[in-house]
């Protein structure tokens, strides 16, 4: 009955297949990951250019997360409702204006003009990509809303050098431009393919450790449930920390006077800063996928007590041992390869909890928790400048990092048990 009932409202048409959606979503989710992950490395150039500090440039960047975030949860019901194409290529289309502005910024608030309307059109891409990836799979949806974050995660990699490059020989200014306009295009071209997701999902197998509600959960609900917000101040937690490394790669590399260090992994040599960029985007995308289907097999929770953990003590090795150049790389991607799971694994426990009918919007909601991290950017340049030390910083970011890891276990875990089983009773009666 149920998977007749998922056939019925099944999108029809060349490109209503679940694979053809999730590489699309994967190609629009890497043209804007630059947006992030690009950042860094025009944070020194804008420094030296233009006399910025560092305290006002990081402040830009949590603009941009502010504003990816906020409106995630006001677009998701539009794109429940009418599908995903529309906001994509929009999305992506604003997203590279905003880079136009940075581009031509004469003082630091058109910095953070520029840097919020990014915002906006990267959050309508990367919240619309993953509702979709979670639409359209069933038992696989951890790994499919692995390989969609992937892109975001990993898409930056290739470009590290090509940007560092780029802002050596023709400035900030130039770079901001070629790549805003590139990956415009990529994100138009690749919106076109992407259709409306089925209302509803065939019944899958569940793994025995896969916890599954039984309840389309309204945004109203959802907003009052326990489950959420332990959800959001776990998110809040491990976020806070890797958004930190992700805006602050550059500097920290710097004050630890390695970034210009050659570097040899393999038989490739190179800045310890283009290493550790080039190595942190892809053990960052790579990760979202492998944990995403790992998660599948041994529940969400047990995935996410292994890679907290994972985490804080990789941030904490990070502090007393990276102070060399091989070091610096190795544990750095450590760092990321234990926090790029978020981006997978939450929007999995989402729409495992919640329900389908609401999951765009639902997650949106749960991706909030991105905008509180992102308040410990400015916040760690401020500790930092007042004691010209990264010590403080990263123990906190490790000490939170544990704390998550421990609420996944003895506070997620049995909460969501109990809130299952609740609904199932209610639905009984």
């Amino acid at each position: 009955m149920a998977s007749n009932a998922a056939s019925a409202d099944r999108p029809r048409g060349p490109f209503a297949n679940p694979w053809i959606q999730l590489i699309a979503g994967v190609f629009c989710m890497a043209a804007i990951a630059n947006y992030q992950y690009g950042w860094t490395y025009f944070v020194p150039a804008m420094q030296d250019a233009n006399g910025w500090s560092n305290t006002n440039i990081a402040w830009a960047f949590t603009l941009f997360v502010t504003l990816e975030v906020w409106l995630v949860p006001i677009e998701g019901p539009l794109v429940d409702k009418f599908g995903p194409k529309f906001f994509v290529l929009i999305g992506g289309i604003v997203a590279g204006l905003g880079w136009f502005v940075n581009a031509h910024a004469p003082s630091i608030q058109w910095l953070w003009v520029g840097n919020s309307v990014t915002g906006i059109g990267a959050g309508m891409v990367y919240g619309t990509c993953i509702g979709n990836a979670v639409k359209w799979f069933g038992a696989r949806r951890g790994l499919a809303a692995g390989l969609t974050s992937m892109g975001f995660g990993a898409g930056a990699a290739l470009t590290v050098a090509p940007i560092l490059a780029m802002i050596k020989t023709n400035g900030y200014s130039h770079t901001f431009i070629f790549f805003a306009t590139v990956q415009t295009i990529i994100i138009v071209i690749a919106s076109l393919f992407l259709v409306q997701p089925p209302k509803t999902l065939a019944a899958a197998p569940k793994p025995t450790r896969l916890l599954q509600g039984t309840h389309d959960y309204t945004p109203a609900e959802v907003i009052v449930s326990p489950v959420f917000w332990v959800m959001f101040v776990m998110f809040v937690m491990v976020g806070s920390g890797g958004l930190v490394a992700v805006a602050q790669l550059a500097t920290l590399a710097k004050d630890f006077y390695i970034d210009q260090f050659p570097v040899t992994l393999l038989i490739w040599t190179q800045a310890a800063l283009a290493w550790t960029g080039q190595l942190n985007n892809i053990v960052n995308g790579a990760t979202r996928p492998i944990l995403g289907a790992l998660s599948d097999r041994i529940g969400r929770e047990n995935t996410m007590f292994f890679a907290f953990l994972l985490e804080g003590i990789g941030i904490f090795a990070l502090w007393q041992f990276g102070k060399t150049p091989v070091a610096f790389v190795l544990l750095s991607g450590l760092v990321f390869f234990a926090w790029g799971e978020i981006y997978s694994i939450f929007p999995s426990t989402a729409r495992d909890h919640f329900g389908q009918k609401f999951a765009t919007t639902n997650y949106g909601m749960l991706y909030m928790a991105k905008w509180v991290a992102s308040f410990g950017v400015p916040v760690a340049a401020m500790i930092t400048g007042a004691t010209h030390s990264w010590q403080l910083v990263l123990m906190i970011a490790a000490a939170m990092n544990i704390v998550a890891a421990i609420l996944s276990i003895i506070v997620l875990k049995p909460l969501r048990i109990w809130d299952v089983k609740r609904s199932q009773a209610t639905a009984a009666r």
